[in-house]
């Protein structure tokens, strides 16, 4: 009986003890599959050039355009190129105008009429990338004088936005 009894209980021990493991490694598990997304992220981040208003868009549009995302703000779309020695980014966006004004302010821009490179040369071709459309707007830049520079566009009829950050 005395055996009965302690065999039973060490089976009861076992089972626990199974379990208890069992939920630490799903836990476990979770943290590292949250921490190796965050990190990863950090190092390599995550650009949806054929999904508007994706969580990784939202989140590269708080990193690079730093304005906060209004209701104004929808159908973004980003696309990176780190590829090779230079690497630029792509945004587009519908906003209003009061947004594209905080965003020119924001960034320092200036409405540049002499330099007459778009950059479409190391730009990429998407349907939410209109060169035709850029072409004919006014465009502000920036430049820390070197080998940074920042483009911008806002077409008013539309209330779009567009967006290019790149070195050389």
């Amino acid at each position: 009986m005395l055996i009965a009894l302690l065999t039973t209980s060490c089976e009861e021990i076992t089972r626990k003890g199974k379990h208890a493991l069992e939920k630490t490694n799903e836990k476990v598990h979770k943290i590292l599959e949250r921490q190796t997304r965050r990190i990863s992220d950090t190092i390599f981040p995550q650009f949806d050039p054929a999904k508007p208003d994706s969580d990784n868009n939202k989140i590269r549009f708080k990193d690079f355009i730093q304005v906060e995302i209004t209701p104004d703000v929808k159908n973004i779309y980003c696309f990176d190129d780190v590829i090779g020695i230079d690497q630029d980014y792509m945004f587009s966006f519908n906003c209003s105008q009061a947004t594209s004004d905080k965003i020119i302010e924001k960034h320092h821009f200036i409405a540049d009429t002499l330099n007459l490179d778009n950059g479409f040369g190391i730009q990429h071709d998407f349907e939410w990338w209109d060169k035709d459309r850029i072409e004919q707007l006014q465009k502000y830049s920036w430049t820390d004088g070197k080998h940074y520079h920042k483009y911008y566009w806002y077409d008013l009829q539309a209330q779009k936005a567009y967006f290019f950050d790149f070195d050389m």
